[in-house]
């Protein structure tokens, strides 16, 4: 795995009471909750840490060379031997709950399609395919936990999903010689998840995947594409594939929002104090793709409209495609009942050196060198070309303030 700076050796230092510094993602799951108000989430033994501080053991360094733990260096450490932040820690935002009072899954537990009879055929799923291991990820549990520490295809890989930028991402937790377990650190950046790792408490940016605060400080994780796509389309593309169950060990009311209009394009985002990029609100829905050093953004309504749009970026040509028949996980007080945002799908559309175009079928592609027929998740369902799949890009479906705010350089397509 590459990285992008030189890691430091950890030795093991923690802050005894480590003052609270925590953002409240989580609600009671009462209808009525919303961020703002909402109050911090039980840990699995049940304790809550809304006003809490955690204390942690003292250690004391044997080396000369002392790092100190992102966590601690959020609530007010020295630096000593830690390479430079690379944000501001004052853009860290507090809210509620301490390091891991949203608690991550990390056993996950999944069952066969068949087995599953708790989702709605348009509620959405995060779909992750790694090395042939497909496997859905219900948002109504993710909204919940936020993190998802598993192993895909052999591949030790953390599912994230950040409810209040509305964006899910898949990283590669392996870092050279070890693996990382992640967890949410209950603070803000932008408004997005920063999660932490178990292993040396480094900050982690959920939107750009790289160590933000802490030993890790500018290391940047690998990433495997995840699509939010509606239940029954992936469960008809995947009868042999898994499915995160609700059986977490953690009792959550599954199926609910805590989220409540969140995604109303009037409403200001939760302690996001950045300038929101004037060419759209703040809660602009953007189909988001970084490759080649580049970023490109096409709105959702652009893509509502055209339901086909071909884009190219640095050197990659690129097709994003659109369906109709997804809920919207932010809306209503039951995931289920959210209005209908659809989904979409970010691919190279190139099949065994072919370069194809397409044109949508209702709720379908045809393309117009074959004629073949694909679905939302890039695969040939029909045709001369059934069987065959279209590479899938990295992409997050997210609002207009954070993909502005983590990529102001941003292309757009109108």
């Amino acid at each position: 795995m590459a990285v992008t700076s030189k890691m430091r050796r950890r030795s093991t230092l923690f802050l005894l009471v480590f003052p609270l510094i925590a953002v409240a993602c989580g609600s009671t799951g009462d209808g009525d909750s919303s961020p703002s108000d909402s109050v911090a989430e039980s840990t699995a033994d049940g304790e809550t840490g809304s006003e809490d501080s955690v204390s942690l053991e003292l250690i004391e360094p044997t080396a000369p060379d002392v790092t100190v733990s992102g966590l601690a260096i959020a609530s007010g450490a020295a630096l000593d031997g830690t390479p430079t932040p690379l944000v501001e820690l004052t853009d860290l935002r507090s809210g509620g709950p301490p390091p891991d009072g949203i608690p991550s899954i990390d056993e996950p537990k999944f069952l066969d399609v068949d087995e599953v009879d708790f989702l709605k055929e348009n509620e959405p799923v995060l779909a992750l395919e790694v090395n042939g291991d497909v496997r859905a990820y219900p948002v109504q549990i993710l909204t919940w936990h936020e993190i998802v520490n598993d192993t895909v295809g052999g591949i030790p890989v953390g599912v994230t999903y950040c409810p209040l930028c509305n964006s899910a991402v898949a990283y590669d937790r392996r870092i050279d010689d070890r693996v990382l377990e992640f967890g949410v650190s209950g603070l803000l950046f932008n408004s997005a998840l920063v999660m932490f790792d178990r292993q040396t408490e480094t900050l982690w940016s959920h939107f750009s995947g790289e160590g933000i605060v802490g030993e890790l400080t500018g290391v940047e994780i690998e990433t495997f594409p995840v699509a939010t796509v509606p239940w029954g389309v992936w469960r008809d593309a995947n009868p042999d594939g898994l499915v995160l169950g609700r059986d977490t060990g953690i009792d959550r009311p599954y199926g609910r929002n805590p989220y409540p209009g969140y995604d109303d394009v009037r409403t200001a985002p939760f302690l996001y104090e950045g300038e929101v990029d004037g060419r759209y609100t703040a809660k602009t829905r953007i189909v988001g793709v970084e490759r080649d050093d580049q970023a490109l953004g096409v709105p959702l309504f652009t893509l509502q409209e055209e339901r086909v749009v071909a884009a190219e970026l640095g050197a990659t040509d690129l097709v994003f495609f659109w369906v109709p028949g997804t809920a919207s996980a932010l809306d209503a007080n039951e995931v289920a009942d959210g209005f209908d945002v659809g989904a979409s799908g970010v691919f190279v559309p190139i099949v065994d050196g072919q370069s194809l175009t397409f044109v949508a079928a209702e709720d379908e592609f045809v393309d117009d060198q074959t004629g073949s027929t694909w679905n939302l998740l890039g695969q040939a369902v029909d045709g001369p070309l059934e069987g065959s799949a279209l590479e899938a890009v990295e992409h997050v479906d997210t609002f207009w303030f954070a993909w502005s705010a983590f990529q102001p350089d941003t292309a757009i397509i109108e």
